[in-house]
């Protein structure tokens, strides 16, 4: 197979994605005829199973191939381990993330980030904050500092009405305790 028309069709599905959709899936069937294992096509592949169809365990599959096939295809981590969470098979992203820190050049950051979003979806909300604090320290731009802030603020919310709830039960612990005292 012709290397250059393989990456056409390839590069033609990455540039129609995600607004031309039937563009994209004709040419990435294209590339995945000539070349069943290209690991950019099946991520490609796995994307559009997940985030257009919502076919989590297609996604999965794609995504497990593109690595299979190239496993420093450093692009895929992010979208696998999203997935992943997605679906809530949190043993699965957790081994995932884990591998992932392993893998030289993926970003330390949004690996964070993402095991926060592991531990929200978990309700481990103390666990989500302070890995969210420190993926703040492996952030390099302000969009993706600011956007780990507002995730902060947002977590913080959610621990808020347990907090409201027992100050109320200790101030009604109180007015008991006054009236005991009269």
């Amino acid at each position: 197979m012709d290397t250059n028309l393989l990456n056409n069709y390839v590069l033609k599905a990455i540039d129609a994605y995600p607004y031309e959709l039937e563009e994209t899936v004709e040419n990435l069937n294209y590339a995945l005829s000539y070349e069943n294992n290209n690991a950019y096509a099946l991520y490609l592949m796995g994307r559009l199973q997940a985030e257009q169809f919502g076919d989590y365990e297609k996604a999965k599959y794609y995504f497990a191939e593109a690595l299979a096939n190239k496993m420093d295809f450093i692009k895929v981590y992010p979208k696998y381990i999203l997935v992943l969470i997605w679906n809530h098979d949190f043993d699965e992203a957790q081994k995932l993330i884990d591998f992932a820190h392993t893998v030289k050049a993926v970003g330390k950051g949004e690996l964070l980030v993402l095991q926060a979003s592991l531990f929200e979806c978990q309700e481990a909300y103390k666990k989500a904050l302070k890995t969210f604090k420190k993926a703040k320290l492996f952030v390099y731009n302000n969009g993706y500092t600011s956007f780990i802030d507002s995730e902060i603020n947002r977590i913080k919310n959610k621990l808020k009405p347990n907090k409201k709830k027992s100050s109320k039960s200790k101030k009604k612990k109180k007015r008991k305790q006054k009236k005991k005292k009269k």
